[in-house]
């Protein structure tokens, strides 16, 4: 039987393409070769195509990156359906999360693992799905939200009267911690202000939590047909730790599972079906909460799309611990990929 051929499509022109560097060595090597060889294409900085190394087995060199792309690799994007069966978007933030290269891809026609346009483009902005999230009734920390890049004297007035420091102002389209900023005074605000504007005309500021408990989940299917692993918690979340401290130092500590009672574990599990099902959820994503230490309360904070498939990132070991390995995975993600595919050709045949 021939095994399929996966495109592994990576980097991207966001700021978080490093992680997406990252998140595709480690899915590369742990892919069921047994079933299928791997076509890597890498994306650029400046949005160019270019065509990795084919694998069969498990590689022993690093992958493509902007440093190693060589002119003679450059490909025509539509080049893809000529080069494998079904594509992993291992893609992070803007043009690779929110729904771009989703919609590219069913210009294509080709099956892609992951998000769909919606549910990728509607988590990607988090003042998007927090409007979707608040018409549900999942609870929310308070927030203000920017939209049109201006940082108005009426806008930071708002933000005073209606949030209690510390606030987080975060562009609305990044993750990673990428542009995001601790705020504790209001005479600090301006300065936050500005560096998220440098990767996002959209804005939200939201009030911090004291010291709060950091929960994630993972959301595995289609639609109603949704399983959430977890919760793991990130032990030492009462820091807030940036991008170079995440993914560069290895900062953080990860319990899994979070020790939690199962009440409130079972909660969280229920929050992010809910919240999975409302922005048509496909294939993956991570669902991440604040649990206020004081009160016990439960904060959806947002959902990841495509969350970091690095070897020590959230998602995958929150299923490992389901039992399902890392090479599992992958093989669901690609067979929810092509069935979502299947369903939908049909709609369009009628």
């Amino acid at each position: 039987m021939a095994k399929e051929k996966l495109i592994v499509l990576y980097g991207g022109r966001s700021a978080e393409r490093e992680v997406s560097v990252m998140s595709a060595t480690n899915v590369v090597k742990s892919v069921d070769y047994a079933r299928f060889s791997v076509q890597t294409v890498f994306i650029a900085s400046d949005g160019d195509f270019y065509r990795g190394e084919l694998f069969d087995a498990v590689p022993d060199a690093p992958l493509l990156d902007n440093a190693s792309a060589l002119a003679n690799r450059k490909i025509s994007p539509a080049l893809l359906t000529e080069l494998g069966d079904v594509v992993f978007p291992v893609l992070h933030g803007p043009q690779g999360e929110d729904g771009s290269i989703q919609g590219f891809l069913e210009i294509l026609k080709m099956p892609y693992a992951g998000p769909g346009i919606l549910s990728a483009a509607a988590t990607m902005d988090k003042l998007v799905s927090k409007e979707i999230f608040a018409q549900i009734g999942i609870p929310q920390v308070p927030y203000v939200g920017i939209t049109d890049g201006v940082i108005s004297d009426e806008k930071i007035a708002e933000i005073n009267e209606k949030l209690t420091y510390p606030v987080f102002v975060k562009p609305a389209n990044m993750g990673s911690s990428v542009g995001i900023s601790k705020v504790n005074t209001a005479q600090e605000l301006l300065s936050a202000l500005t560096e998220a504007a440098k990767f996002d005309s959209r804005i939200v500021v939201e009030e911090g939590l004291i010291n709060p408990r950091e929960v994630e989940t993972g959301a595995l299917g289609n639609g109603d047909a949704v399983e959430i692993a977890g919760p793991g918690e990130v032990a030492n979340s009462g820091n807030f730790y940036d991008y170079d401290e995440k993914y560069k130092n290895d900062a953080l500590t990860i319990d899994v599972p979070a020790h939690l009672p199962e009440d409130v574990a079972a909660a969280i599990r229920a929050y992010a079906a809910q919240a999975y099902k409302a922005v048509a959820g496909t294939g993956l994503s991570r669902c991440d909460f604040f649990i206020e230490r004081a009160t016990g309360a439960i904060y959806l904070n947002e959902i990841n799309a495509i969350p970091g498939f690095t070897a020590f990132s959230m998602y995958p070991l929150l299923w490992e611990n389901r039992g399902l390995t890392v090479r599992e995975q992958i093989t669901r993600f690609v067979e929810l990929g092509k069935a979502r595919f299947a369903e939908r050709e049909r709609h369009l045949a009628n």
